[in-house]
């Protein structure tokens, strides 16, 4: 039995049949094709799956597709722009925040929801905000050097499309 989904992913609607056990994070790898969005753990302690649900950071390992039905989904994919770098995106290309990349998604799509919610957070609210995403590389310092970054430079006025073309 399969069930009707209409997700907007990256801006784009789609309309799918899917399992109604199917996770998110399945549907955005294996039915949108998109795969920088990790599977980890499969059991929400990892984070590296993580994507904004109408601009909430979720964990994609821990919602079903149909629950995303009618709502906007945006990946690690959708985040920069055809103009360049989202800051946060450039805060972690510029303070070295990733080693082997296996979480960076979903740490970058967690800190964006943060600075949503926090413009300018402390470094004991960057690691609060977090805390939820596990990295086993950097030792987590450059990862909060690269939110602090890209906090200040939305400070400055700087938006998504404000970043590095790379």
């Amino acid at each position: 039995m399969s069930t009707q989904v209409a997700i907007r992913v990256n801006g784009t609607a789609r309309e799918d049949s899917v399992e109604p056990r199917m996770l998110l994070v399945h549907f955005i790898r294996d039915v949108c094709g998109l795969t920088g969005t990790h599977v980890g753990c499969e059991t929400s302690i990892c984070g590296s799956c993580t994507v904004l649900v109408n601009d909430r950071a979720v964990k994609s390992c821990t919602m079903f597709a149909v629950q995303a039905d009618g709502a906007h989904v945006t990946t690690i994919e959708g985040v920069a722009s055809e103009r360049g770098l989202h800051p946060v995106q450039d805060g972690f290309w510029t303070c070295h925040g990733l080693q082997c990349g296996y979480c960076t998604p979903g740490m970058i799509m967690t800190a964006i929801d943060l600075l949503a919610e926090t413009p300018a957070p402390s470094r004991a609210e960057i690691v609060e905000g977090l805390k939820g995403n596990l990295c086993r590389c950097t030792g987590y310092t450059h990862i909060i050097d690269a939110v602090e970054h890209a906090a200040r430079s939305t400070e400055r006025g700087g938006s998504p499309q404000d970043g590095h073309s790379r």
